[in-house]
């Protein structure tokens, strides 16, 4: 009887092996298939590149407020978006980096990079992390907006928002275009230090919503000087020509804004029938969601006396 019972034992011993091996192929199996879903082929202007489909620890040298507009963990900011007002909340225990420091970069341990195409030691952050790059001003607004939601793994949040404020920013130009006449021109102007500038349609400070979205009327002299290059600087003598009926101006609160006491300015139409629209320069020089809902509310309030 013990002769008959040791083969099948050994047999028994054979068949939990053999399902021993079998649970640790699955669970390399599954192993293997959560790490190829910890990353994803994103397809960026320089070619196809592996991100994090979660990131963490994102290092944004640009578009920061684009990354921000979709509840993305931030872990290092650059200087210029770091001193806007309108993301001071947000940024809280963030630290200011730039390309040049790359030692900063490394401690903060990043597991993705956002950078402009332009910028400086690109293949060195490339080793300490994934890094896509942006030209500026290569896409639109509204389409920078849905790419950094592709990157983020956040594509349907980020074009749910692009439809829901294209048709916001379309209702309240009709509105907008009902109360001040179709023919009635906007510029927007800004302040430098013995310099004006005024901007074309694609130039942040609002010129996305006014023009593209809300189809309001840029003076003729704009449209000639500043629509293709998107910006045109011009002396304090000729406001007059650049004012439209309505001026969206950008005021810097760092330069002498002092001529706004000059009879030039003061004889401005615009300026005599209350029709000058000021914003903050520092909050109003980037085109991403924070800064678009904020401008967007202001403007409708502004010419719609909300």
């Amino acid at each position: 009887m013990k002769k008959l019972f040791i083969p099948f034992l050994f047999l028994f011993v054979l068949i939990l092996s053999a399902c021993g091996n079998n649970q640790t192929v699955n669970e390399d199996n599954k192993t293997e298939t959560e790490t190829e879903t910890e990353t994803f082929t994103y397809q960026s202007e320089n070619g196809p590149i592996e991100v994090p489909t979660d990131p963490q620890r994102i290092i944004a040298l640009t578009n920061g407020p684009n990354v921000m507009a979709l509840d993305a963990n931030i872990v290092g900011i650059d200087e210029w978006t770091n001193m806007n007002p309108l993301f001071q909340d947000r940024l809280e225990g963030v630290e200011v980096v730039s390309e040049d420091n790359l030692e900063k970069i490394i401690e903060l341990e990043p597991d993705l990079i956002i950078a402009g195409s332009h910028m400086k030691n690109i293949n060195k952050l490339n080793e300490i992390a994934p890094t896509v790059v942006y030209t500026w001003g290569k896409l639109d607004y509204l389409t920078q907006q849905t790419e950094i939601g592709k990157l983020l793994n956040k594509e349907s949040e980020a074009k749910e928002w692009v439809k829901d404020f294209k048709e916001r920013a379309e209702s309240t130009g009709d509105a907008i275009r009902a109360k001040i006449g179709e023919d009635a021109t906007v510029s927007v102007i800004e302040s430098g230090n013995k310099e004006f500038y005024v901007f074309g349609n694609n130039y942040a400070r609002g010129t996305e919503i006014l023009y593209q979205a809300m189809k309001l009327k840029m003076p003729d002299k704009v449209k000639e000087l500043a629509l293709e290059s998107g910006i045109y600087t011009f002396s304090s003598e000729m406001l007059p020509e650049f004012a439209g009926d309505y001026v969206i101006f950008s005021k810097n609160p760092d330069v002498d804004n002092s001529f706004s006491e000059t009879i030039l300015w003061k004889n401005i139409p615009a300026v005599k029938n209350n029709h000058v629209f000021e914003i903050d320069t520092k909050a109003s020089t980037y085109s991403d969601p924070i800064t678009l809902e904020y401008l967007l509310e202001f403007f409708e309030k502004s010419f719609l006396n909300n």
